[in-house]
């Protein structure tokens, strides 16, 4: 089969990572779905062939669903929300309303029956396997007659500059489900670099905002923040102020140390989240310049193309970026399912 005879529904589709990975693998998207208003914005923006749907997916109907479905072959993609599952959430709950949305994408799937699923979210997931909702969803497609392929994978083995782990499984009733192999040699020296992504974009102080590129946006800091970014190296963190610039918080605690740390030129990332754009909240100090990496760098960590453009406030396009499925590791996952069919 050839990917572009696959239409692509995207479940939870966020701005659209994973959408515009499976356009570049030759997929069309017939439509994505999302109750975030921002994140529908950037979509429709980026999208403008594709219908969307603007509503929880709890609400909407089977039949309007099967509405955006091509005559040929169909793909559901679907990340349903992490928090739930998210080892950085110290609050989970069985009673989290979001831990549904997978049961509910399964009841979706298994009901329409496209050829081909494919789901993207973090490795807690699977976590318990024996009776929890990943097993459940697993199990569902089998009885469906699914084919399923289930992994780790690391975001930089597929070209993306950066250290992000995300669980992913596909799913196919028309032949075997493929997952793609690593297409970069995990060394730092042969994985895809900060630099490489965002070295050659124009230099921002904290609080500006690129005349070009609205996204090339960097958030302001406060005068402590600022002594602490110039007193950070390239790649350093907290460890090398002076005392008076340690927080209460920090003098008594020595992990976390990635909380304001600047990144280094010439590896990749560490993981981005919803604060990618947050001095404080990771090592997400620019390398060089004095400030937090801006939007638009950190959409680039991401794989999204420069002319990739986010609806939103500045904190809510950094949010629709840190849950973004990276482009190109998507792109791979397509060209690998379609690939043996």
């Amino acid at each position: 089969m050839k990917a572009s005879e696959v239409g692509v529904v995207d479940f939870f589709s966020g701005c659209g990572g994973t959408s515009l990975g499976f356009l570049n693998a030759g997929m069309k998207i017939r439509g994505g779905i999302d109750f975030d208003a921002d994140s529908a914005g950037t979509f429709r923006r980026n999208f403008p062939n594709s219908e969307f749907i603007e509503d929880d997916i709890r609400s909407v109907s089977l039949d309007r669903i099967r509405e955006l479905m091509p005559d040929g072959p169909t793909l559901f993609a679907g990340c349903a929300p992490c928090q739930p599952f998210s080892r950085q959430n110290k609050n989970q709950s069985k009673r989290d309303p979001r831990r549904s949305l997978l049961a509910e994408f399964g009841r979706i799937a298994t009901s329409l029956r496209p050829e081909l699923v494919v789901v993207e979210n973090v490795p807690g997931l699977q976590k318990p396997l024996r009776g929890g909702p990943f097993d459940e969803f697993i199990s569902n497609l089998h009885k469906a007659g699914y084919d399923t392929n289930v992994a780790i994978l690391r975001a930089l083995e597929f070209g993306v500059p950066q250290e992000r782990k995300r669980l992913v499984v596909v799913a196919s009733r028309i032949g075997p489900a493929s997952l793609p192999a690593a297409t970069h040699v995990l060394t730092r020296k042969r994985a895809k670099t900060v630099r490489q992504a965002i070295g050659k974009l124009p230099a921002l102080k904290a609080g500006e905002v690129d005349a070009k590129d609205p996204d090339h946006a960097a958030m302001k800091l406060a005068d402590i923040n600022l002594a602490r970014i110039r007193a950070t190296p390239e790649g350093g963190d907290r460890r090398d102020w002076d005392s008076d610039l340690v927080a209460e918080c920090h003098r008594e605690h020595s992990g976390h140390t990635d909380a304001y740390g600047r990144m280094w030129w010439d590896r990749p990332a560490s993981g981005l989240t919803t604060r990618c754009i947050s001095y404080s909240n990771g090592r997400f100090g620019h390398p060089e310049q004095d400030r937090a990496i801006s939007l638009r760098e950190a959409a680039c960590l991401q794989t999204f193309p420069r002319s990739f453009k986010f609806t939103g406030t500045l904190t809510s396009r950094a949010k629709q970026v840190g849950n973004a499925v990276p482009p190109l590791m998507a792109q791979r996952i397509a060209e690998a399912l379609t690939a043996p069919l």
